[in-house]
């Protein structure tokens, strides 16, 4: 049923599509409104987590994904803004989709200190088609995972198989929740923490889990006018010393002030950056996945059955 949407999907109107989309959401939300956004036993660290370096609190953690030739060309203007608050992040490119990345881009933001991902092959829902489908694609996504030097991968839509992804050459994998029943694979990990998942063989990578809800879920799908439900997901998180890991899209933030209906007013984003700085401060390790990742593969903390529980 998947590969049939994303078959069709490109001759479904934006508009038919966000509709049925907010119909299932709201449904969702209301069915597991004990578990999303926030599932308290996420709280349990990892077998073997450390505490964060250098006693810190929390870690906060900034993701974008750029899906479309819109999202590409406002990258600069983000990184500008979250430069502006002391903020560094990841923009997470996809290689072969609707448009291309500058050269000059990529080594731009990496000069400034952001860090540059790759963001699965095509972006079009087909990387998990058949495990047979996902090898063939992981030597091209290998291919440019070495070129551009990266560190790390996140699917399309938040796809993801654990195993199978041990055919990337990556240090970690961004491809999962804590908890969120709206994605089109909605099993979320249970944890706030990064967890390192071992190979058959004595190599691995780190899986950063999404903790708070992306801002297309938060402003596109659910319309909200305000960062009230961030901010109770993060304050949650500190006080259990997770980690803050958002992923903001380039594509859906308006900058001009006159968002359309599937974008939103950029202060939004700006107010939930101010808030970690000004209410966390020093306590916070504002770091870029890359250095999460570096962190937790020396520690190696493992998801156990105790420690792993999903909303579903």
């Amino acid at each position: 049923m998947t590969n049939l949407y994303y078959l069709l999907k490109p001759a479904i109107p934006w508009a038919i599509r966000i509709r049925i989309r907010r119909l299932i959401a709201n449904r969702l939300r209301r069915q597991f409104s004990g578990s999303w956004p926030i599932l308290s036993s996420a709280a349990q660290p990892p077998e073997g987590w450390p505490g964060w370096p250098n006693g810190k609190q929390l870690a906060f953690v900034v993701t974008h994904d750029v899906e479309g030739a819109r999202g590409l060309g406002l990258c600069r203007k983000l990184a500008e803004l979250d430069k502006a608050l002391g903020v560094r992040a990841a923009f997470n490119f996809v290689p072969e989709g609707e448009y291309r990345v500058p050269d000059t881009l990529r080594a731009d933001l990496e000069r400034e200190g952001f860090e540059v991902a790759v963001h699965d092959l095509h972006h079009d829902g087909t990387l998990y088609r058949s495990s047979q489908h996902f090898h063939m694609q992981a030597r091209k996504i290998n291919q440019y995972v070495q070129k551009w030097e990266a560190s790390g991968f996140r699917a399309g839509f938040m796809f993801h198989n654990l195993e199978w992804l041990h055919d990337l050459d990556v240090l970690y994998d961004a491809s999962t929740f804590d908890t969120d029943p709206f994605e089109p694979q909605p099993d979320g990990v249970g944890t706030i923490f990064p967890f390192w998942v071992q190979g058959s063989d004595s190599k691995g990578y780190v899986e950063l889990p999404c903790t708070l809800p992306q801002d297309s879920t938060m402003f596109v799908l659910f319309k909200e006018t305000t960062i009230d439900l961030w901010v109770k997901k993060i304050d949650w998180v500190a006080s259990h010393g997770g980690m803050v890991l958002v992923n903001v899209h380039p594509d859906y933030i308006s900058f001009d002030g006159k968002p359309n209906a599937s974008e939103y007013p950029v202060h939004l984003y700006e107010q939930l950056l101010k808030y970690v700085v000004t209410r966390y401060g020093d306590v916070c390790w504002y770091a870029l996945p890359r250095e999460i990742a570096a962190f937790a593969a020396q520690v190696k903390p493992r998801l156990t059955p105790s420690t792993r529980s999903s909303e579903h």
